[in-house]
């Protein structure tokens, strides 16, 4: 599979309360431009909604978010994830991905984690929680003595800050759920956020045109 870091300059961060919404839900972000889709393991519904985007959902690469232990890594492979992603790591949940077999995008916040998954081989990341743990400013530090990194910078990013990280040289994409407001989840308004991942989906030119 290509990386995850260059399906979209979006990966929708997806908090599923009724599984009943996942497919009408990824059906739009799928139309609006925005493949990759990150169900967060937050809800008791969160791998039926996996299980049910990957069968439903042509062009979909449905991944799972927040896990943070080995048995999670085993049911969301197992419910049909294509992609993991963590907010941080160890070296049991770091194997356990590894293991899996699916791309990965384990969780760091300091400049000693990222050594340390390089020196373990891993060169593609998350950045969590990208706001609050030094932002755009930060990243861009990373990039001069360690270049090999790539970052899915995700925490507090929105349509306004997004291509501030997007033109970074070592991000590849950025998590969000700005496209997805409460309101228009309750009320099913599928159009309203195929039309809001449209406009996440067209960040990326424009950022890296700068």
């Amino acid at each position: 599979m290509t990386s995850v870091l260059d399906l979209a300059p979006v990966v929708p961060v997806v908090v599923i309360e009724d599984p009943a919404d996942a497919v009408p839900l990824a059906r739009a972000l799928v139309a609006g431009g925005l493949p990759a889709i990150e169900v967060t393991l937050r809800t008791p519904g969160a791998l039926d909604a996996i299980r049910a985007v990957g069968e439903e959902v042509p062009g979909a690469v449905v991944g799972a978010g927040t896990v943070i232990a080995p048995e999670q890594v085993t049911a969301s492979v197992g419910a049909g994830a294509r992609f993991l992603v963590s907010p941080g790591w160890t070296d049991v949940l770091l194997a356990a991905m590894r293991a899996s077999g699916v791309p990965f995008l384990p969780g760091v916040s300091t400049t000693s984690e990222v050594v340390a998954l390089l020196e373990r081989g891993v060169r593609e990341m998350k950045f969590f929680p990208a706001q609050a743990a030094g932002g755009t400013a930060y990243l861009r530090s990373l990039s001069g003595p360690l270049p090999q990194a790539r970052f899915c910078p995700t925490g507090g990013i929105g349509p306004d800050s997004a291509p501030e990280y997007l033109a970074l040289p070592n991000v590849g994409c950025v998590g969000g759920s700005w496209m997805l407001p409460a309101e228009a989840v309750a009320a099913r308004d599928w159009a309203r956020i195929e039309a809001l991942a449209r406009a996440a989906a067209g960040l990326s030119a424009g950022a890296r045109c700068r």
